[in-house]
């Protein structure tokens, strides 16, 4: 009877929730139960691959977890809904990635399947930065789904039709997250120019620094992981990284009415010079080249925040939570662009091939960010029909909405 008037009491949209949620994570993990125990046996492992899936697992889990928990309503569903797309979105990967490889009869070690598929989510976490507080969990378990079969067909196409490189078609992740995330963005609808839900506190933005600061550190192995120059891959890395975060430091003082630091500077660009050299770290021969890349991409982060929210977002009705446009969508174009000119500048003799291999550069570049957009619009018309109850506008960015608050505490 108790039972009974609790559940009557409840508001229907929480009802709603209740019933869906739950059943969608467990189905989910029954199939890939099934799946896991058909197609997974156990080999030998290279236990040498363990410590980059490490750094690999904390940029996952620790630093997209406390990256984007800038919002000061919304710290519980970012840090939680983070792991649960990742845990759930990792065995995804790993099954979609199986297909794909019994599809060209190959064979690949179990941790490094492992390694990629976490990399992979980085398409997912970025795309969720771009909805951030606008999408329920069932829209972002199917876009997380969605996602993963579209990238990976992506990879595949890629290497198959265009012979991209794997670390190459893996850089893309971060061209591909963006945009599908700012396409599926455009379908929810913009929050109330009045509200302050969707805004920053010190605490807040301490906690995202913290994300920021464990990205930094863990970026190299990123980039480095699948380069066959892993050497040179974190050195470039880390010299990128190094000149975005003295850049980003400069422009902030520059750009603020009042000549002071702004966090949401930092916070974004520092880690521009790292998505913009993951391209070319493993080819760049000279750690200046490195370091002008970082110097432009952090230039672009801060730059083209203030572009995109004035000028570019107003006409499309774009609401980008997180900034992924120009954090990672916008360096992530130059560093394709970058890779096209060193490999011109390296094949300069080579002129007969040559346009042989930019074309190929170019086209997996224009195939990735087409594909990206195109799916991220569908799937953000269809997870937003009735079907999937969608979140009203007067709860987004709530912590409340879908977590159990004691004290019924609204600040974070």
């Amino acid at each position: 009877m108790l039972v009974a008037v609790i559940w009557c009491t409840m508001p229907s949209s929480y009802r709603t929730f209740r019933n869906s949620v739950p059943w969608l994570i467990l189905s989910l993990e029954a199939v890939f139960i099934i799946l896991f125990n058909v197609l997974f046996p156990y080999d030998g492992e290279l236990m040498k691959s363990y410590p980059a899936f490490q750094d690999v697992n904390h940029m996952m889990i620790f630093g997209f977890g406390f990256f984007l928990m800038f919002l000061k309503r919304y710290g519980f569903s970012t840090t939680g809904f983070n792991l649960l797309l990742m845990v759930l979105g990792v065995q995804c990967s790993m099954l979609i990635d199986t297909f794909i490889l019994l599809l060209q009869e190959k064979s690949q070690n179990h941790l490094e399947r492992l390694i990629e598929a976490a990399m992979s989510m980085t398409a997912v976490v970025i795309s969720t930065g771009a909805v951030l507080g606008k999408a329920n969990p069932v829209q972002l378990i199917l876009m997380t789904v969605l996602e993963l079969i579209v990238f990976h067909m992506t990879r595949w196409m890629n290497d198959t039709f265009l012979q991209v490189t794997d670390n190459i078609s893996m850089m893309h992740v971060h061209l591909f997250g963006a945009y599908f995330g700012l396409a599926f963005s455009s379908c929810f609808s913009e929050p109330s120019p009045r509200t302050d839900k969707n805004a920053r506190t010190p605490k807040s933005d301490l906690l995202s620094m913290l994300g920021t600061l464990f990205l930094w550190v863990f970026w190299p192995s990123f980039n480095s992981v699948l380069s066959d120059s892993k050497w040179r891959a974190i050195y470039n890395t880390y010299f990128g990284l190094a000149v975005s975060a003295v850049t980003a430091f400069a422009l902030s003082v520059l750009t603020t009415k009042d000549g002071k630091f702004r966090m949401s500077h930092i916070h974004s660009a520092v880690l521009a010079g790292g998505v913009a050299v993951g391209y070319a770290a493993h080819s760049i021969k000279y750690p200046w080249i490195a370091m002008v890349l970082g110097l432009l991409a952090s230039m672009i982060a801060i730059l083209g925040s203030y572009c995109s929210q004035r000028c570019l977002n107003p006409p499309l009705k774009l609401h980008d939570t997180s900034g992924v446009h120009f954090t990672f969508g916008m360096p992530a174009v130059l560093g394709a662009l970058a890779q096209v000119i060193l490999l011109i500048i390296k094949n300069w003799n080579n002129l007969p091939s040559l346009g042989y291999l930019v074309m190929i550069q170019v086209g997996a570049f224009c195939l990735t960010i087409s594909v990206a957009l195109i799916t991220g619009l569908i799937a953000g018309l269809i997870l937003n029909l009735r079907l999937f109850k969608t979140t009203p506008v007067s709860k987004y960015f709530e912590d409340q909405f879908y977590w159990e608050f004691p004290h019924l505490a609204v600040g974070f």
